[in-house]
């Protein structure tokens, strides 16, 4: 039986990318080959290393008529594998982080990414097929020197989004208070502190009975995770919750308690938070970086500058105005039916079908 297997820097639960790879996992063994995913061991959670193998001691794994998937994302000894083995090669690119953004906060994590981008450079030309999971990756990559990149968009488990909520954090956050969201790690490149200074004039000149909460990783981000605890306290706010990774049930509790979903991030390679949100009919106002134009696709509503003190007279009429609320719902329910409808599991075997 051929192979098609598929190199991870990472493997989490909760991850996009980890998440992403068991459904793929799950299409190509439905489409009759075997399928594993690989990492460095390191970088494996410990409890999904019965669900991931060790790429460094499972070369024999590898045969020449195999098909070879890299989701390129970040600096890894992966990727330096990857050109090595036998198979067929393709390349999805996730976008690597521009590491400037964690300079003097993280500097492991600006090296890793540096590496990434090094690396990226380095395998174009290694792989015959090539994909990126927006327009703006695929740019991205193609400036790096790959040839015609396809764009194949993040394939989503929608019946999983569509779960059981945490009913104990439901419980707790349906208190009477207007509820703003963010999800997303805590990295510099989200751009928590804008959050926070937009949510002060939301608290302080729309709505006092509020609270923001953010809902991401701050695993190895100790550093910046204390520099936002401090503008908190610079700013006096209250009721500002960093509740760090969660399960993902309690996360879709977070979804069912939201009044609006606020999205300040400089650099998004795609977004998936952004169709989470429209999943469980939350309001998105997003600033305009990377790939959320195209994510949002003319849903929700979209900032062209950081203007915090007009960003909370927004979030007031998107939590408060009726008409308007429905209306962004409404151009979200349409763009997340678009979404739905495409092929996505068609487009990707039509793009590895040169190595089928």
């Amino acid at each position: 039986m051929r192979s098609i297997h598929q190199l991870v820097a990472g493997y989490a639960n909760g991850d996009a990318i980890s998440n992403e790879v068991r459904v793929l996992r799950d299409l190509f063994r439905s489409w009759g080959f075997d399928s594993h995913i690989y990492s460095e061991r390191k970088r494996i959670l410990p409890e999904l290393r019965g669900d991931a193998r060790d790429l460094a001691g499972s070369r024999e794994d590898f045969r020449p008529d195999d098909v070879v998937l890299l989701h390129l994302s970040m600096g890894s000894d992966v990727n330096d594998l990857f050109p090595t083995l036998p198979g067929r090669k393709a390349i999805l690119y996730h976008n690597i982080t521009p590491p400037e953004y964690f300079r003097g906060v993280q500097e492991p994590t600006a090296h890793l990414l540096a590496r990434g981008r090094q690396q990226a450079k380095a395998l174009a030309g290694s792989a015959e097929v090539v994909m990126a999971d927006s327009h703006f990756n695929a740019q991205e990559i193609a400036a790096m020197g790959y040839k015609n990149p396809q764009v194949l968009p993040l394939m989503l488990d929608f019946s999983a989004l569509r779960g059981k909520p945490d009913r104990g954090i439901q419980r707790r956050y349906r208190d009477g208070m207007t509820n703003i969201l963010f999800v997303g790690r805590c990295a510099p490149n989200k751009r928590i502190e804008d959050l926070l200074n937009a949510f002060y004039y939301f608290q302080n000149y729309i709505q006092p009975a509020s609270r923001l909460i953010h809902v991401g990783s701050t695993a190895g981000m100790e550093q910046y995770h204390a520099l936002l605890l401090t503008r908190v306290r610079e700013l006096q706010l209250k009721h500002v919750e960093i509740t760090g990774a969660a399960t993902h049930s309690a996360l879709l509790a977070y979804y069912s308690v939201a009044r609006a979903f606020l999205c300040l991030s400089d650099h998004e390679g795609f977004g998936i938070p952004l169709i989470e949100a429209m999943t469980h009919d939350v309001p998105v106002v997003a600033y305009a970086a990377g790939a959320v134009p195209e994510t949002l696709d003319g849903a929700g509503v979209l900032l062209r500058e950081k203007h915090f003190d007009l960003i909370a007279e927004v979030l007031g009429r998107v939590t408060e105005d009726d008409a308007l609320r429905k209306a962004v719902l409404r151009g979200q329910r349409e763009r997340l039916t678009r979404y739905e409808r495409q092929d996505i599991a068609g487009d990707l075997k039509r793009f590895l079908a040169p190595l089928l």
